[in-house]
């Protein structure tokens, strides 16, 4: 629904195109304003009234998101037929009711029988049995000329769209009622009768890390006065009663580009992906443009379908070979190897039983050659050269290994807040004491044993390597502001720095100039090197397990444009391929390229 026909709803449609049966048009609308007029406070005699009554929520008041451009996240609001248990009375005429059906396109025994075994109040729903259907604005008219007892036309908020337009579905997570948590966060809340044990709460993403501070102060109700006998009672019609606050609900801001968004979900989907997960970042400053996760998820069944529902955007995965990147940085920090070494790979590392993906070798290889190439033998070597420790602090430095999203110790006097609350640190070594074992850390160098990475850290890895070592916190949320446009909260871009302080900003340089050649001389030359923008990058191939029928993941992670300003810092995850099939990834990743590319390009 645009905005002028949602204003129109509010401004308008809000007068409540009421029939209850021979309660007169005008007197509900005058009730109503009544009742808005006193809704901070209501008279002794009304609370007793309202004692009994049907009430039906049309908006949780919880904050809404939207996206960096403040298109609307969540919150799609709809005009919605409403219903009210009519207590024995005739809902109307049996043409009027078969009427009601046509207009609406539905099965006109299938509507007798919701309003029938009416027990509560509620909204006719979509197909999917949980949002409410939206009329247009044609249905609403025709409606609206019925005289039905107990029916209405209501503005009702959907908090999630259809799953087939859900963006960054993730990353805002969903609400669901859990009494116990409920009461654990909001005691005092749940005593002084502000919350119900039955109201939702933040279950994942952005919902549950920024809950406390976006429930609202109330929730929109429509209620209909009865008797004893639930038959709504004439001249007191259909009020509504809200929160009497213009700074709720809130408005989160959040970094999301829902263009971007709506390009990966549509390049992802041509691809068929089934799980994985595709982050892109700001290359300027971290923030997050886009977050996929797959499989997706319907919000509004949560736990009711068996599907998965983690966010693998932020669940840390063997990252293969994207973790030559780390050896490499800890060779060449720790001084164990040059640029002008030349080394030998036979297909086989001689120890440890390790072997290379080419089986034949590659021969007298440099040390960008062999990271372009991938070659297990030359980073197993780098690796056993280095320190226990070496791997570990270097991946620390690089912002692998630790949670790296934006973080406060304090934020407005409601304790910590960690944006992305989902965000696994991920490993380098299971024990620290592993790192002191040669054919553990030989593993660890080209990315297999227990080494554990996000696609969040490793798109940051490129952003961290593009500023020439600075880790940088990605961010998903910039501002919450209240309802009448005030600002409550900037969340201001920040680093996340390393104990064992930054790489050297040569280090990065050599980085990045070998991941630019993993493009134009290395494996992804085939996939990426023809491209609209110079890309650079590294792919990885991460065995699952001992067994072929566990499959590999594959991965690709880098930057674009090489060349100039980088703008977009990019990881794919591609879970559970075929053993021995090609690296999907960096297809993916040209893709989404070509994409933002696009966006950048004058029109």
């Amino acid at each position: 629904m645009d905005k002028r026909l949602a204003t129109r709803l509010v401004h308008v449609l809000l007068l409540f195109v009421i029939a209850f049966g021979a309660i007169d048009l005008r007197m509900a609308w005058i009730g109503w304003r009544a009742s808005r007029e006193q809704r901070s406070g209501s008279v002794s005699a009304q609370s007793a009234a309202l004692q009994r009554s049907d009430r039906l929520e049309l908006d949780t008041g919880r904050a809404q998101f939207l996206d960096r451009r403040g298109v609307y996240l969540t919150g799609e609001t709809v005009l919605a037929l409403a219903a009210f248990p009519s207590g024995g009375m005739p809902r109307g005429t049996e043409a009027a009711v078969a009427q009601l059906a046509s207009i609406m396109n539905i099965d006109k025994m299938r509507l007798g029988a919701w309003l029938d075994g009416m027990r509560e109040a509620d909204v006719w729903r979509a197909a999917d049995g949980r949002r409410a259907y939206a009329l247009t604005e044609d249905q609403a008219q025709k409606i609206a000329k019925l005289r039905l007892t107990g029916i209405a036309l209501l503005p009702y908020r959907n908090r999630y769209p259809s799953p087939d337009s859900l963006n960054a579905l993730h990353a805002i997570g969903y609400v669901s009622q859990n009494p116990e948590r409920l009461r654990s966060l909001y005691g005092e809340s749940v005593r002084e009768r502000k919350l119900r044990l039955t109201d939702s709460i933040g279950g994942a993403g952005l919902e549950m890390s920024l809950d406390r501070w976006i429930h609202g102060v109330g929730r929109t109700e429509a209620i209909v006065v009865t008797d004893a006998a639930r038959r709504p009672l004439e001249g007191l019609g259909l009020r509504l009663q809200a929160p009497d606050n213009p700074h709720y609900p809130l408005h989160v801001r959040t970094t999301i580009d829902s263009a971007v968004q709506s390009a990966v979900q549509s390049v992802v989907a041509k691809h068929r992906i089934a799980k994985g997960a595709v982050v892109v970042l700001d290359a300027r400053n971290a923030d997050v443009l886009a977050m996929l996760s797959l499989p997706s998820y319907d919000p509004t069944r949560i736990g009711k379908t068996g599907t998965d529902e983690g966010n693998h955007a932020l669940i840390a995965v063997p990252p293969g070979s994207v973790f030559k990147t780390v050896t490499l940085a800890a060779a060449l920090e720790a001084g164990v190897t040059t640029l002008s070494e030349r080394f030998r790979c036979q297909g086989h590392y001689g120890r440890y039983g390790l072997k290379c993906w080419r089986e034949e070798g590659h021969g007298v290889l440099t040390l960008e050659e062999a990271y372009a190439e991938s070659c297990n033998v030359v980073f197993a070597a780098l690796a056993e050269r280095l320190h226990p420790g070496a791997l570990q602090k270097t991946a620390d430095r690089l912002g692998i290994g630790r949670q790296v999203g934006w973080h406060a110790d304090e934020f407005l006097n409601g304790g910590p807040l960690r944006l992305l609350q989902e965000e696994q640190a991920g490993t380098v070594f299971k024990r620290v004491e592993d790192g002191k074992d040669g054919g553990v850390r030989t593993g660890t160098g080209i990315g297999q044993r227990d080494v554990r990475m996000t696609p969040l850290q490793a798109a940051n890895l490129a952003v961290t390597l593009i500023h020439q070592g600075k880790v940088l916190a990605p961010r998903i949320v910039s501002e919450l502001r209240y309802a009448d446009g005030g600002l409550l909260a900037e969340l201001p871009s920040q680093s996340a720095p390393s104990a064992y302080g930054s790489i050297r900003p040569q280090t990065a340089a050599v980085l990045r100039h070998a991941m630019r050649a993993v493009v134009l001389e290395g494996t992804a030359e085939h996939t990426l090197g023809d491209r609209k923008w110079p890309l650079a990058g590294k792919s990885g191939t991460a065995e699952l397990g001992d067994s072929s029928a566990l499959g590999n993941d594959h991965w690709f992670v880098g930057y674009g444009p090489a060349e100039g300003e980088a703008r977009y810092a990019v990881a794919v995850l591609i879970e559970n391929q075929p053993t021995g099939s090609r690296n999907r990834a960096a297809q993916l990743f040209g893709e989404i390229m070509d994409r933002l590319l696009a966006r950048e390009e004058p029109r």
